[in-house]
Parts: C-alpha cells; sequence; structure tokens
C-alpha cells in the first residue's frame, strides 16, 4: 500500500519511468515532482465526477440579468481585450 503523504521526485527521476510514477498517481500517491530540490509541480488522482446533478433553478431568484447584457461593449473595453 503507498502512502497518502506526498512522494518527492525528481523531473530527471520522473522522465525514466514515467508510467511507474503514473501507476503511483492512479493508486492515490501525490507525486511532488522537483528540479534542484526545489518543488515545482505536483502529481495527483483526480477526483472523481460528481454523482449526481445540480439541480436546475438552484439560484433562481438570486441574481438578475440586466436587460443591456446582450449589448455591444464600450469601444473602451473592447480595445482592452484586443490588447490596445
Amino acid at each position: 500500500m503507498l502512502s497518502k503523504s506526498p512522494y518527492r521526485v525528481s523531473s530527471k527521476e520522473i522522465q525514466r519511468d514515467f508510467p511507474a510514477y503514473l501507476r503511483r498517481v492512479r493508486e492515490g500517491q501525490t507525486l511532488v515532482i522537483t528540479e534542484e530540490g526545489r518543488p515545482m509541480a505536483e502529481m495527483k488522482p483526480a477526483k472523481p465526477a460528481a454523482k449526481a446533478l445540480r439541480p436546475y433553478g438552484l439560484c433562481a431568484g438570486e441574481f438578475r440579468t440586466p436587460d443591456n447584457f446582450n449589448a455591444p461593449l464600450p469601444d473602451d473595453i473592447l480595445k482592452g481585450f484586443e490588447g490596445r
């Protein structure tokens, strides 16, 4: 059984046998990938998908869409999106 505490592995080590480390993650282990002894990334098991869908209308009445929601944006805001 693998420990649930993070396992430190260098980026060079993980490149040598990636499938083995991927198996560890699949079994529930979190890996802390290091470079020159410093943590640079974490690889951990993905969370399972939600089992039940959220009910439709859960926030009904909590907020209101403004009447001008679909109106064109002002030029200054458009220029900001375009990096100008």
